[in-house]
């Protein structure tokens, strides 16, 4: 069984330099398992800089460079040129994380948080003593919190996470330069997107509640006062500037520096709660996934709690022999459990008279997944805590603040990945989302995952799953490596091999 939860505190340097159903793939969209395609054009230059295919530029890497899996299609490709250029997993995670807070600000933002999961099969150095260098997995938890005090504050926001999560999450497994992992997302909110089919519906959604903010109604609305349409330019030159100064001066200037005084006196104005204290003391950490044994000797890694999505879809997973049904009521009664002070995730999974139980309304997330050709993994699930969190812009920041986790109810942050411990290979990662279908939908994708398919059943709405699964192995065997995007949702999934 799975090994008991310790939180691990990060390294120093890392604290100190640090809704609706989420959207899957386009419908229709078919299964994708090992095939040749080129973009690198796209992004020439944004990775490593130049036009050649050197080591770290898009083309670099020729044959299999992996897969990537996003709830919204520019994030991907930003993703995928990335593993062209030579990047791990972990650079092509962190740079879709960025690009996400551009093209996705309805659920992923500076402002927000989330959680990740990573792997590396084989380590390079084999006298390594931590979890990583031995080929476990480790989860990266970086959930925005309450601020310490949100007195006189009429829309409370959530701690900004979502930084310093990604340069944890670098610090320990990337190996590109940071700075050029922050620079697609820089340069795409300063020229400017074109609106996804999902950041369209978003914000559909909650067009009149966020049309309230002046700051977001001079970024998400058009001068007649209409939400910004599929298709339309979305330029965000705040959210640029804000980037560009994360680039050039590091993730620490907006938790104890020039932008954290900024974002601090924006948040007083707008209601926030936000101080420099709670900035300063954001701080992610690395700890053990909640693992369970699978068929075959693989083992199952999940987000553990907080991220109490991955403890769901453990349960969901274990229960589905009993029907889909069933399995959907037995992880929403695990998180449950675990929110009404259950303190041990193995034994609430172990429970056998666990009763049922209800969630009240969930906020949206959104999931992506990373696969480089040495097959290091890196699933993550992100959120805002509420549809574009509070619907309030910092000023002088251009982000989005998320939701404070004690006006809201948390969201269930789904995420699992399939790996061989024994012989140091992964095998399937499984990203779910869709507020209280989250887990199931996870749990769902990952069975068909372990069987060999992307092709799952569809789950019951609202729940969406994104995956990546390599049926053989890898490192073993590329070519039996598949992606996929729920086809209900609005994202995209893609990777090539020679």
């Amino acid at each position: 069984m799975g090994r008991r939860l310790t939180r691990v505190a990060l390294a120093a340097a890392v604290a100190l330099t640090a809704g609706c159903g989420g959207p899957g793939g386009p419908g229709g969209q078919p299964v994708t398992r090992a095939t040749s395609s080129d973009t690198s054009g796209l992004f020439n230059g944004l990775i490593g800089g130049g036009t050649t295919a050197a080591s770290g530029n898009p083309g670099y890497i020729k044959g299999f460079i992996g897969g990537v899996v996003a709830d919204e299609p520019n994030a991907a490709l930003v993703g995928r040129e990335v593993l062209s250029a030579g990047g791990t997993a972990a650079d092509a995670a962190v740079a879709v994380g960025f690009a996400l807070t551009v093209t996705l600000p309805s659920r992923a933002g500076l402002g927000g948080g989330g959680a990740c999961l990573a792997y590396v099969p084989r380590s390079k150095a084999a006298t390594g003593k931590s979890d990583a260098d031995k080929g476990v997995p480790e989860a990266v938890m970086f959930l925005s919190p309450a601020p310490a005090s949100a007195v006189g504050a009429d829309r409370p926001a959530g701690v900004p996470m979502l930084a310093r999560g990604l340069y944890a999450l670098h610090a320990r497994f990337g190996t590109r330069r940071f700075e050029s992992l922050v620079a697609p997302a820089e340069q795409m909110a300063h020229d400017g997107i074109a609106v996804s089919r999902g950041l369209a519906h978003d914000l559909g959604v909650v067009a009149a509640p966020l049309a309230a903010d002046a700051g977001a109604r001079a970024v998400f609305f058009t001068p007649a006062g209409a939400p910004v349409a599929e298709g339309a330019r979305l330029v965000q030159p705040g959210l640029a500037a804000t980037l560009s100064q994360l680039r050039r001066s590091g993730v620490g200037d907006l938790y104890q520096g020039g932008l954290a005084h900024t974002l601090a006196a924006s948040a007083r104005d707008i209601g926030a709660g936000l101080t420099l204290d709670d900035l300063r003391r954001a701080v992610p950490t690395m700890v053990p996934p909640l693992t369970l044994p699978a068929a075959g000797g693989l083992t199952l890694a999940f987000l553990p709690p907080p991220a109490d999505g991955g403890l769901a879809t453990a349960a969901a997973f274990a229960a589905l022999p009993g029907g889909v049904a069933a399995a959907g009521a037995r992880g929403l009664a695990a998180a449950a459990r675990w929110r009404q002070g259950g303190s041990d995730a193995q034994a609430i999974l172990a429970s056998t008279n666990l009763p049922a139980a209800g969630l009240p309304a969930l906020p949206a997330s959104s999931t992506f997944i990373t696969l480089d050709p040495q097959g290091g993994v890196v699933v993550c699930a992100v959120t805002m805590n509420n549809l574009f969190g509070t619907g309030r812009i910092a000023a002088g920041t251009g982000m989005v603040l998320a939701a404070s986790p004690a006006a809201l109810p948390p969201p269930l942050l789904a995420a699992v990945l399939a790996y061989d411990a024994r012989r140091r290979s992964f095998h399937a990662a499984v990203g779910g989302s869709g507020q209280d279908g989250a887990p199931l939908a996870a749990a769902l994708a990952l069975r068909a995952a372990l069987a060999g398919s992307v092709e799952a059943p569809p789950s019951p709405e609202p729940g969406r799953a994104n995956v990546i699964e390599c049926a053989e192995g890898l490192p073993r065997s590329a070519r039996s490596c598949a992606w996929r995007a729920d086809p209900r949702g609005s994202g995209l999934a893609l990777g090539s091999s020679g």
